[in-house]
């Protein structure tokens, strides 16, 4: 049994891919899933249709490669992290729609827990900020909003988990509840140092500890699929978050390397080891990987924007400026520069390292010569201009310099981004032959569980370079654009207001 099946699970779509032992991809299947945006600043998907599509593509990658189901050596599952799912544990069925990490409904409860004080005690404990970003307000949310659901959980009816524990305790009809460290550390309810579920988080957040899901390793056998799903049992090797599973897949296994991952949004991890750092530039700690029961945990300095190819999807959706994706490449390109133009996509609020929720999407600049291009490179020029907000941030946190950035996602196949990365970073950026890595971390580190691959040393060798990006712009050049972008940022922040007027912070 030499193959593993990736489930990736993420916020636009759900896919399978089927690695072999080399790593390389046998077959992918996609399918986009449905956002819904039932009111200003929520966004939720359907917990059924997860699991549904999740299923359906699982089972055609399977029949494409005409691979049998007892050829499976592993499952390795990823997913959009902080998203947030309420089930009945008896039935199986969600409560309500799963709120997604995207959602700012809780941003006013989380802006309240900072104006009591209690920010640096969270940062301390779980190496997050109180944001509704993460999963603990958002399980609140849905406690105090489904009819009964407060009692129901106080009765240990009711079941808590996010992506991963969802589609595992479906796997398994159910014999399942679990999480792993990398996930357990972005629901704002869990020590990283203790690696245990922390009692003055669930005080805090209000959260009744029946709900939560026991927390494993991130390379481990934790069940098996359902011989009725894919016709014969599958053991599910790793779960982890997406973010860390990608820079799993991207070998980063040294202290100093860092990675991002262009996405829905962009993930910047930076790996510190066996040493949690404490970060002075708003960066989050956060969990990478954890081996095994016996293993010491990795930790990462981790940077987070949301909008990013989000941004290029609300652009061809909502605005109608191209139709497929990839065409916002060659018409950005049609144009030498944005002409002064600059597009902050703070449409759900700013990331790291601002992380301001009442910030809101700002375009300035606009002349009578502005056109569509010059829309579409600014959209991509905005992309690069977050990511190296983040990565001026994490240097200063760094022990040690960043030498080069490794890039994956969808959009690094973008070579116009990709050079405008480098060119405002200074950085080298390496793109790899395999940009699909959150899948193939998921499937590392499912094959070291059930002995696909011995060793790190191993998963390493399979790392192939596609193409660098070496920075063309002068040090002026590049630290005048940088100004001028963050110029654009400031007048976008703190934008939403309450009904009387005054900001929400």
């Amino acid at each position: 049994m030499t193959y593993v099946l990736a489930l990736d699970q993420g916020t636009t779509s759900s896919r399978a891919i089927l690695f072999d032992a080399s790593g390389q991809i046998v077959g992918v299947a996609q399918k986009e899933l449905q956002q819904y945006f039932p009111n200003s600043g929520y966004v939720e998907h359907d917990p059924r249709a997860i699991w549904d599509d999740q299923v359906q593509v699982s089972r055609q990658v399977l029949k494409e490669s005409r691979i049998p189901a007892d050829s499976i050596a592993a499952i390795g599952l990823t997913n959009q992290r902080e998203t947030t799912v309420l089930w009945d544990r008896r039935t199986g069925e969600p409560l309500a729609n799963a709120i997604v990490w995207q959602d700012r409904r809780a941003a006013a409860f989380c802006a309240e827990l900072t104006e009591r004080g209690y920010a640096d005690r969270i940062h301390a404990a779980t190496g997050l900020l109180p944001d509704a970003y993460f999963s603990a307000s958002k399980l609140r949310w849905l406690l105090d909003n489904i009819p009964n659901a407060r009692s129901r959980a106080d009765r240990g009816e009711l079941a808590f988990g996010t992506i991963d524990s969802w589609l595992v305790y479906k796997l398994t009809g159910g014999a399942a509840h679990v999480t792993d460290v990398s996930n357990a550390s972005r629901t704002l309810l869990f020590n990283i140092h203790t690696l245990q579920w922390d009692d003055e988080m669930l005080e805090l957040f209000d959260i009744p500890r029946s709900l939560l899901p026991v927390v494993c390793p991130s390379s481990m056998v934790v069940g098996h699929s359902e011989a009725e799903i894919f016709g014969h049992p599958i053991p599910i090797g790793s779960m982890v978050g997406d973010q860390q599973a990608a820079t799993f897949g991207q070998t980063c296994f040294e202290t100093g390397m860092v990675k991002n991952t262009y996405g829905t949004g962009c993930f910047l991890l930076l790996n510190t080891g066996d040493i949690a750092v404490t970060s002075n530039n708003r960066m989050l700690t956060t969990i990478g990987w954890q081996m095994g029961p016996k293993s010491p945990v990795s930790y990462c300095l981790e940077g987070s924007i949301f909008m990013a190819g989000a941004t290029v999807q609300w652009l061809r959706d909502g605005l109608g400026l191209f139709t497929r994706t990839e065409d916002i490449e060659p018409l950005a390109a049609s144009v030498t520069s944005t002409d002064d133009l600059f597009l902050v996509p703070a449409l759900t609020g700013l990331g790291a390292p601002y992380w301001d929720a009442n910030a809101r999407g700002l375009m300035i600049g606009m002349t009578r010569g502005t056109e569509r291009a010059h829309i579409a490179r600014a959209a991509l020029e905005s992309i690069a201009l977050q990511v190296n907000d983040v990565l001026q941030a994490m240097s200063a946190d760094s022990r040690q310099p960043i030498t080069q950035l490794r890039v994956d996602g969808g959009a690094s196949r973008n070579n116009l981004l990709m050079q405008m990365q480098a060119d405002f970073s200074g950085l080298p950026v390496f793109r790899p032959k395999v940009t699909e890595t959150t899948a193939l971390g998921a499937a590392y580190l499912a094959g070291l569980a059930c002995g696909v691959w011995p060793d790190l040393e191993t998963v390493s060798s399979h790392w192939q370079l596609d193409r660098i990006f070496e920075p063309a712009w002068s040090e002026d050049r590049r630290q005048s654009h940088i100004e001028r972008w963050q110029q654009a940022v400031e007048r976008c922040q703190e934008w939403t207001t309450d009904q009387s007027g005054k900001n929400i912070k």
